[in-house]
């Protein structure tokens, strides 16, 4: 037989989904397992937006819809963007699509010829690298430093920028990380990319899961011609606990926008159209579900955060945005643990799972080997017992 795609054979499997496979299949066989692995609210999608589900199958309206969304959601989502994030869009320049990691692909696809380069700050989210070697694009990690919040700067950015950049991908706040970029920042990393002319896929899809009274700032809002290079992907997962009703959105300029809409044609259709009539009740009604789950997730990540800091051997920072916590463990590595010698994440991940029965996310994935990734979108009672557990474990005791 022919050999297959050499894209597709580079491409790696999910670090973050094997290990929350593992925690399943573990969980399934009757362990007494807690994960903290999973990247999803723990929370139930309200009500009223159930409802609105509910209605539409009710309704018949289980049909095609246009292959970028309707214009019902559409005009939803801009009049969100406006109200949220200070950003103007029309329905045309907005592309709804199942999720947004089939949009942060599509934006690539728009952007990306093969051999050009984007560049990404590391730790980054396990899929976009991937995503990037998928168009035939060749990803550019720049490491950045716990010292630093894991923030890019602006001369960072600068330095990595070559003739064959196309574009960067800017997640804020960062999964893994937490960290959020100030008005400031942003500004800086604008400048930088309107004066090198490229694009910026900035991924903001934790913006309403913002602490300590800390302003979220869109990118997009910071000038029109960073508006006009940026590709904003967003959705109702993160902020309105509905990850499986698959709904995403990317805003960009009317270009981006056409080319975007006709790959969506050919590639995926229509997103569902229930999903849809969901999403329309979630952006455009009352946003009071959304602050009751941000209260509960900043409560929780100031519980892990000190709880964690008092362990001996491990460390972290705080997170001012999404649901995740990445724990320093460089003091570990070189030590031996339950008779393994610990290289890096992934021996500490494996090890972790196996006799302290928590599942963590080791940061090898994200770029981040001296670290692995916590996430709080769990209850506090999990949050607690998986910190005991890790102070056992720690101790070299076996749960």
């Amino acid at each position: 037989m022919k050999e297959l795609s050499k894209i597709a054979l580079a491409v790696e499997p999910s670090s973050t989904m094997a290990i929350d496979t593992l925690f399943k299949q573990m969980k399934a066989e009757g362990q007494d397992v807690i994960g903290f692995g999973a990247g999803e609210p723990d929370f139930n999608t309200p009500d009223y937006i159930k409802e609105a589900g509910i209605a539409a199958i009710e309704h018949n309206e289980t049909r095609y819809t246009p292959s970028s969304g309707t214009v019902e959601l559409r005009k939803a989502i801009c009049q969100r963007l406006k109200a949220d994030c200070g950003v103007e869009y029309t329905p045309q320049q907005i592309s709804v699509s199942n999720g947004a990691k089939p949009c942060v692909y599509v934006a690539l696809r728009a952007l990306i010829n093969p051999g050009d380069e984007v560049i990404l700050p590391s730790p980054y989210w396990v899929s976009y690298s991937e995503l990037i070697k998928m168009t035939g694009g060749v990803p550019v990690i720049v490491e950045t430093r716990e010292a630093d919040h894991f923030k890019l700067t602006a001369q960072e950015l600068r330095d990595a920028i070559t003739p064959k950049t196309k574009a960067m991908i800017l997640n804020n706040p960062s999964n893994p990380t937490g960290m959020m970029y100030s008005r400031k920042e942003l500004e800086e990393i604008a400048k930088v990319c309107v004066e090198q002319d490229i694009y910026v896929i900035c991924d903001e899809i934790y913006y309403h899961l913002v602490y300590d009274g800390e302003e979220f700032v869109s990118l997009a809002s910071i000038s029109p011609e960073i508006k006009e290079r940026t590709l904003l992907v967003n959705g109702v997962s993160k902020s309105y606990a509905m990850t499986g009703w698959r709904i995403g959105y990317v805003a960009a300029n009317n270009q981006v926008s056409k080319v975007i809409a006709n790959y969506l044609s050919h590639c995926t259709g229509s997103p569902s159209s229930i999903s849809q009539k969901a999403a329309v009740t979630a952006l455009t009604a009352s946003q009071e579900s959304v602050e009751v789950m941000r209260k509960a997730f900043e409560r929780r990540r100031d519980y892990m955060v000190e709880r964690m800091n008092s362990i001996e051997g491990v460390s972290c920072i705080k997170p001012h945005g999404a649901f995740y916590v990445m724990m320093n463990i460089e003091k570990l590595i070189g030590q031996e643990l339950h008779g393994v010698v610990i290289r890096d994440a992934d021996d500490f991940g494996n090890l972790f799972l196996k006799y302290g029965k928590v599942a963590v996310v080791p940061g090898t994935g994200f770029g981040a080997p001296t670290f692995v990734r916590w996430s709080y979108a769990t209850s506090i009672e999990n949050i607690k017992e998986g910190l005991n557990r890790l102070e056992r474990f720690l101790k070299g005791e076996t749960i």
